[in-house]
């Protein structure tokens, strides 16, 4: 008799899983959990599968990675298991951990997750291993925090100008960017890196990539956005080198493609590489940077170049490189367009959509007028795990649910049974 160890042990789904559209049942009907015979074909768009190199998605909802900052030396807990499984347990069809520190100062707070030794495999592999049996697809996001790290928890009590000193577990004399510019009158004074340390930081990122494979992830979204490491050097704002690293867009452009380079050669070729950018800066331009920072034509020229080193979806947000940023009216869909200007722009690279994305009808709106490939979920699903099972059934498709939740779904008639 094969004993099972206990604490690796989760039910497997059938099927496709939770989430998945399937085809109700005589008994399904005469419950009251639906009063149709079969889906709509096609499919609203956002349940219908899709295919990126050998992953196949269940359906287009993908849960953006957001920072839990619930770790201790960057090793996953219990929190990450419970906070990732829900999702994977109510249907959606990708969840992404979140932003994981590639080098203990590449966190950007105290409390982020890291994945710069093998140590924290193990932890990250119970976290796949859960999403797996439930039959979700699973990423990770990576990412080095560069001038805006050594920051203590949001929640802390314990905040010194929100900064983390090294009495308080940061890294202050660590701090890194492309030049020595902090990001605010506050922050910690970033030392410019070499270009040996930024060979050492592109490693660092390849090497992560190994980790997250050996843990069993099927995808890698690289963080090139909100004014950190990678975003920095795209940026003029927080870019100031002079050398083959700064100035021109190519030599701005120059990390984040060898760092894509770098991961996508160790990462399996089977398995999907993202990449996350901020498309615009939201700074006005000034005499000093007539473009105000990075821009929106750049991006488009940033994903044309990440197309040829195996990048396969940008997943478009904004913002973050400088304290000075003029933010838009937060209106539904308000970041749609740049996943669209992706799509019309550069062939052969997908895109996804996020930004106040909160209601079935206006996610799979996204999808249906193909402004993008995939939605990314955040808040909303923080308010709302059953987001997607409850999606399916505003766009009448039946899901299928979790069998220990089955009796939990929707009726759409009231019935004694």
């Amino acid at each position: 008799m094969t004993l099972i160890d206990a604490r690796n042990y989760y039910p497997e789904q059938q099927g496709l899983g939770p989430g998945a559209p399937i085809a109700p049942t005589s008994a399904d009907i005469k419950q009251g959990f639906t009063v149709l015979s079969s889906n709509p074909d096609p499919l609203p768009k956002l349940f219908q599968p899709m295919t990126i190199r050998g992953l196949t998605l269940k359906n287009r909802a993908v849960v953006s990675p957001m920072g839990m900052h619930s770790s201790v030396d960057g090793f996953a807990t219990d929190f990450h298991l419970v906070h990732i499984g829900q999702y994977a347990l109510r249907g959606v069809g990708l969840v992404f951990v979140e932003a994981t520190g590639v080098l203990p100062e590449g966190r950007v707070t105290t409390t982020c997750l890291g994945l710069w030794k093998d140590e924290h495999i193990e932890k990250l592999k119970q976290v796949v291993n859960f999403a797996h049996a439930s039959k979700a697809a699973i990423g990770i996001q990576l990412a080095h925090g560069g001038r805006k790290s050594s920051v203590m928890s949001p929640w802390s009590s314990n905040r010194q100008r929100g900064y983390a000193n090294a009495e308080n577990g940061g890294w202050p004399d660590k701090v890194v960017g492309p030049s020595a510019v902090p990001y605010d009158d506050d922050s910690w004074p970033p030392k410019e890196l070499s270009v040996e340390e930024i060979k050492e930081v592109q490693q660092s990122f390849a090497d992560a990539a190994v980790r997250a494979d050996k843990a069993g992830f099927d995808v890698i979204d690289i963080h090139a956005a909100h004014g950190y490491l990678l975003h920095e050097f795209l940026s003029p704002i927080s870019n100031k080198r002079t050398d083959e690293y700064g100035g021109s867009f190519e030599n701005r452009a120059r990390m984040v493609v060898e760092t894509a380079r770098a991961v996508r050669k160790v990462w399996p070729k089977e398995k999907p590489l993202f990449a996350r950018f901020s498309f615009t800066d939201w700074v006005e331009p000034s005499h000093e940077i007539p473009t105000g920072g990075w821009t929106e034509e750049e991006s488009i020229e940033l994903a044309k170049l990440l197309t040829k080193e195996g990048v396969d979806l940008i997943d478009c947000s904004a913002s973050g490189s400088s304290p000075k940023q003029v933010i838009p009216p937060l209106v539904p869909g308000y970041q749609v367009p740049f996943a669209t200007a992706i799509k019309e722009n550069v062939p052969g690279m997908l895109s996804g959509a996020v930004g106040h994305i909160t209601e079935a009808k206006q996610a799979n709106d996204v999808l249906e007028e193909e402004k993008a490939d995939l939605v990314f979920l955040g808040r909303v699903l923080l308010r709302n795990p059953n987001f997607v099972l409850d999606a399916a059934t505003q766009l009448g498709v039946f899901p299928q649910y979790l069998r220990q939740y089955e009796r939990g779904r929707n009726k759409t008639e009231i019935t004694l049974i």
